[in-house]
């Protein structure tokens, strides 16, 4: 059974060493950066976004486990930031580690912070998704999100790096 539990201080350098290369791929693919550029970018967003890594107020960092496995054993995470005014929250990042792919962890954890978030009074999750990421649009559709808009991107005032 999946479990999705606050990420502990002693967890958030395990998340940042995945999130920041991570990113800073997506950063170099969608925006024209160099991977200098883009790490330092990633780098630079992330402390601008978590100043206070799993503490930081308005945003919440969940680790996900599986009960089989134990409550140590990390096979993802999430980032999102509520909005309970709008009674929404907005999936900043979600991952499953790549050992932990391809078993249904994805859809479990997705159904799980549906379930969390709407005994919460939550209405509506949001995210956006890389338009290169064929895997998670996969899994965003078969669990039921929807296309709401296609966010586009143009260099302009310098030559490409």
């Amino acid at each position: 059974m999946i479990i999705l539990r606050p990420m502990r201080n002693d967890e958030y350098s395990g998340y940042l060493s995945y999130f920041i290369p991570d990113y800073a791929a997506e950063i170099s693919r969608n925006f024209d950066m160099s991977e200098a550029q883009a790490f330092a970018r990633a780098r630079q967003e992330i402390s601008d976004d978590l100043p206070d890594g799993p503490n930081t107020d308005g945003e919440v960092l969940l680790t996900i486990t599986d009960s089989a496995l134990g409550s140590d054993v990390v096979i993802g995470y999430f980032w999102y930031r509520p909005d309970k005014t709008a009674h929404s929250a907005f999936i900043s990042d979600f991952h499953i580690l790549p050992a932990y792919q391809g078993n249904g962890y994805g859809k479990g954890a997705l159904a799980a912070l549906e379930a969390t978030l709407s005994q919460a009074g939550f209405e509506q999750i949001r995210l956006r998704v890389a338009a290169d990421n064929a895997r998670a649009h996969h899994l965003y559709d078969v669990v039921g999100f929807r296309t709401t808009g296609i966010n586009m991107s143009k260099r302009i005032g310098r030559p490409r790096s």
